[in-house]
């Protein structure tokens, strides 16, 4: 029996791996979005996107476990980025910059300067939301994320979720307006 050779499980982290390598794949832009409301500006965002995957990675043992794995993800992004907000603010000691542009492609016209304004006037009012009514704002538009979805990330009531969406949305209109 000495001869008999050694049985290899095989790894199942790597099926893990690929499945958290492909999310990052369809998802980098809007985890990065979301990242750049939660930070204030692209250099943080994209930090704030390296050091998720990287706990993402370090955590793909529990995929298994995980029901939305993009959920899961985008909770991870949201406290990653609330932590670079915290280290940037104590070294920085600077609101928002408002110099930077949002991640688009401008434009010349008169229209799309006016869409410009309003995309920073949006970005501003995000920025002044509560943080409870930010996050969850934020994983709705820009994760694309059901109620449900954000409640388990979050775990909250789903009452509690739309109720913080509710109250985002009333306060975005009453300091933006509408921009449609």
């Amino acid at each position: 029996m000495a001869d008999e050779p050694e049985t290899i499980e095989p790894d199942c982290c790597d099926a893990r791996s690929g499945r958290l390598e492909r999310l990052f794949g369809q998802c980098r832009d809007e985890i990065l979005g979301t990242l750049f409301y939660v930070v204030g500006n692209v250099e943080d965002a994209r930090d704030a996107l390296q050091e998720t995957f990287l706990k993402c990675w370090h955590r793909r043992h529990q995929i298994d476990d995980v029901q939305n794995l993009r959920a899961w993800v985008f909770r991870i992004a949201i406290n990653t980025g609330r932590d670079v907000r915290k280290t940037a603010w104590n070294r920085r000691r600077q609101t928002l910059r408002e110099d930077v542009p949002m991640p688009s492609t401008t434009e010349s016209s008169p229209d799309g300067l006016v869409r410009d304004e309003e995309r920073q006037r949006l970005r501003r009012a995000i920025s002044q939301l509560p943080v409870e009514q930010q996050e969850v704002f934020l994983m709705r538009q820009n994760g694309d994320l059901t109620y449900c979805q954000i409640a388990q990330a979050m775990s909250l009531p789903v009452g509690t979720v739309k109720t913080r969406m509710r109250s985002a949305i009333r306060q975005l209109r009453e300091t933006v307006g509408d921009l449609s």
